[in-house]
C-alpha cells in the first residue's frame, strides 16, 4: 500500500519532503543522547534508594535490588550481610519501588511474601512506619538498604545509583 500524498507533489518530492521531516531528529539524537541519563529513573519513578554512608555499595544493577529485596541475595560484594528494608504497603514511595524496580504490585509482592513464609524458606524485609525511620535503620546497619521519597533529606546517608 502507497502512502497517500497530495497530488501537486510528485512521488520523488513527496518522498524528500518526508525525509526532510527525519534528519532534524538525525541530527540532533547525539547532542541529547549524553544527556539522557542525568535524571536518575529511580527520582523520576518518586524514591531514592538508600545504603549505609560507609557501605560497600555505590551503585547497583536493577536485577539486583530485585534480588536483594525478595532476599535471593544475602550478602554485598565485600561479604557485608545486606539488610533490606521496607516501608508500610500504603506508602507512596513503597508503590513507585515496588513497581520500578521489582517490577510488581504492592499486592503481589505481599502474596510472594506469604508463599515464602508459609513454606519456611524466609521472611520478608522488616516495613517500617516512615521516611525517617528507614534513614534511621540505614544509618545504623552498615550493610543496610532501603528508599525513601524523592523529595527525603538523605544527606546523612548514600543515595544508590540504579545501573
Amino acid at each position: 500500500m502507497r502512502p497517500c500524498r497530495p497530488s501537486n507533489l510528485s512521488t520523488r518530492a513527496f518522498e524528500r519532503r518526508r525525509l526532510l521531516r527525519f534528519v532534524p531528529c538525525a541530527l540532533l539524537s547525539p547532542l541529547v543522547e549524553p544527556f539522557a541519563g542525568v535524571a536518575r529513573a529511580d527520582e523520576q519513578a518518586g524514591f531514592k534508594l538508600i545504603v549505609h554512608p560507609h557501605g560497600p555499595a555505590r551503585a547497583a544493577s536493577r536485577e539486583l535490588i530485585t534480588d536483594v529485596f525478595l532476599k535471593r541475595v544475602a550478602r554485598w560484594e565485600d561479604g557485608e550481610a545486606i539488610k533490606p528494608v521496607d516501608q508500610r504497603p500504603d506508602a507512596r514511595p513503597r508503590s513507585s519501588f515496588s513497581s520500578s524496580i521489582l517490577r510488581r504490585s504492592v499486592a503481589a509482592v505481599r502474596r510472594y511474601w506469604q508463599q515464602q513464609i508459609f513454606s519456611g524458606r524466609g521472611v520478608p524485609p522488616p516495613e517500617l512506619a516512615s521516611e525517617e525511620a528507614v534513614v534511621a535503620y540505614v544509618l545504623n546497619h552498615r550493610g543496610a538498604i532501603g528508599y525513601v521519597g524523592a523529595a527525603t533529606d538523605t544527606a546523612s546517608v548514600r543515595v544508590l545509583r540504579v545501573r
